[in-house]
């Protein structure tokens, strides 16, 4: 499985919209400055985010979008699915070998359970704080 564009951008858009929760709206102009990334090619990604509820539009002159909630619970499996559909690095049928989709099987799991157990919240504080904020190590 390759994680496109969409599935990318898409990160970093809720990655922004994460680092200024509780601020305000924010707007996708500038997210795409910011990221020196195109404001329309933005625009068509969050409306998929919006329809599933991880993102809130606000009209007006101060408009923009906001996260639907907390950064501790949306996780980057929710964004790659909504954006990239659903997680498989191949596409298999039951006819196939059976080692070799106990294989391709364990690899979808092992991938789905990085992306399900990675919020944005650990995402901004590792953009934030670097690897050394993010694990404890005890010997």
């Amino acid at each position: 499985m390759k994680i496109s564009t969409k599935g990318r951008y898409g990160l970093t858009i809720m990655m922004e919209l994460a680092a200024k929760f509780g601020e305000g709206p924010t707007s996708l102009k500038s997210i795409a400055e910011k990221n020196q990334l195109s404001e329309h090619y933005l625009e068509q990604l969050i409306a998929p985010l919006r329809n599933a509820g991880l993102v809130k539009s606000v009209r007006g002159a101060y408009g923009g979008y906001i996260l639907s909630r907390d950064a501790s619970e949306i996780t980057a499996g929710d964004i790659i699915r909504v954006l990239e559909g659903p997680i498989s690095p191949v596409d298999f049928t039951e006819e196939d070998d059976p080692a070799k989709r106990d294989l391709w099987l364990r690899i979808r799991d092992s991938i789905a359970e990085v992306l399900d157990s990675t919020t944005l919240e650990n995402l901004v504080n590792f953009e934030e704080h670097g690897a050394k904020e993010n694990y404890m190590f005890y010997i």
